[in-house]
């Protein structure tokens, strides 16, 4: 696992990532607690998706925060994204913003050794949580909930604004 910096991270480092996810159900707060829905859909990244995250990252790297890759023989297989700004009471948070596994690699354990590292450098970082506004589907709830993620006890309204769908979870670190 390599912490990159903006340098480090060319125009075209996601294009060969698969972002594809197919979504069946997935988990919607109702009432405080979260209830599984049908729900269908897909999320893929297309070229122009791709380059301005690749610009986010790189943006990301250079204002203090840190994007974590995985490669597997020179292919970008996995990355995490801690953005620098810390907040929340005492300013003990801070945003894990991506966290993906190409498709191709996934069920491997890559997700699990990627997210723990990711809990290791935010805690360099000065966080005491991890704040992820996480995609509601069933597998990737069930991913961050093995990975001890929690419905987060602050709930940041710029985050949730982004995408109102997204469960806002917490980890402590």
């Amino acid at each position: 696992m390599l912490i990159l910096t903006g340098k480090d991270i060319s125009d075209g480092f996601l294009d060969d990532f698969t972002r594809y996810q197919q979504t069946t159900k997935v988990y919607v707060k109702e009432s405080r607690v979260f209830v599984e829905q049908q729900d269908s859909f897909i999320d893929d990244w297309d070229i122009q998706q791709r380059h301005k995250i690749t610009e986010h990252l790189r943006k990301t790297a250079d204002a203090g925060g840190a994007v974590i890759s995985i490669m597997k023989g020179g292919k970008l297989v996995g990355f995490s994204v801690i953005e620098p700004e810390p907040f929340g009471t005492n300013d003990c948070y801070l945003e894990l913003s991506y966290i993906h596994v190409s498709a191709d690699y996934r069920g491997q354990g890559i997700g699990e050794k990627l997210f723990n590292r990711t809990k290791e450098i935010a805690k360099r970082m000065g966080a005491t949580k991890l704040y992820i506004g996480a995609h509601p589907s069933v597998e990737t709830q069930h991913f961050y909930r093995k990975m001890g993620c929690v419905p987060a006890k602050e709930i940041h309204p710029a985050i949730y604004d982004r995408e109102p769908r997204d469960l806002q979870l917490e980890v402590s670190i």
